[in-house]
């Protein structure tokens, strides 16, 4: 180490691909650095990176640098290679988020359409078990929205009759399929 050289005079000779003037800089100032780094991003790891990271950097843009003021320049370079790296780490972050969130949603829109899917073949079940003529009726009442007079008129039945093969149909219906009632 050559005492009394300035920053100035580091800078000079850095510019010059003096690999002397590049250890002096980074034997002065890693320390610094790093625990700016370290201060803002609050792990050794990531700060000896960014330190490492600022330096290869000084190292490949030595001839195209402007430096003015050595001390300044590095503090602020950590800085902005500290709050870059902190704001990757929180998009990654949140992306992962919305990437956990979106299977999830996926896994109980899959879970939905399963239990749909069982639902609607037991409910085909149950209905092939009913007689021919509550099937039908409880089929124009509540798969097809008819109104109870019309389908009275269609099947030629009373509104009586057509409201008994509802009801007959419902709680049979409410008590095969009771394994997939949830209070949810």
């Amino acid at each position: 180490m050559k005492a009394g050289i300035t920053d100035e005079e580091l800078v000079y000779a850095l510019k010059e691909s003096n690999a002397w003037a590049f250890g002096e800089i980074y034997n002065r100032y890693w320390y610094k650095l790093f625990c700016v780094a370290y201060h803002e991003t609050g792990s050794r790891e990531d700060a000896e990176e960014l330190v490492h990271d600022l330096f290869e950097s000084l190292w490949n843009k030595r001839q195209q640098a402007v430096i003015r003021h050595l001390s300044s320049y590095l503090v602020v370079s950590i800085k902005h290679l500290s709050t870059n790296y902190i704001k990757s780490k929180i998009t990654r972050r949140r992306y992962q988020e919305y990437l956990i969130l979106h299977e999830l949603r996926q896994s109980e829109t899959t879970d939905e359409t399963v239990n749909f899917s069982d639902l609607s073949k037991a409910i085909e079940e149950v209905m092939k078990k009913l007689p021919e003529k509550t099937c039908e009726v409880f089929t124009l009442s509540r798969f097809e929205n008819q109104p109870v007079k019309d389908i009275a008129r269609q099947l030629n039945l009373s509104e009586k009759a057509v409201e008994y093969h509802i009801t007959k149909s419902l709680k049979v219906l409410q008590e095969q399929l009771k394994a997939y009632h949830s209070d949810n």
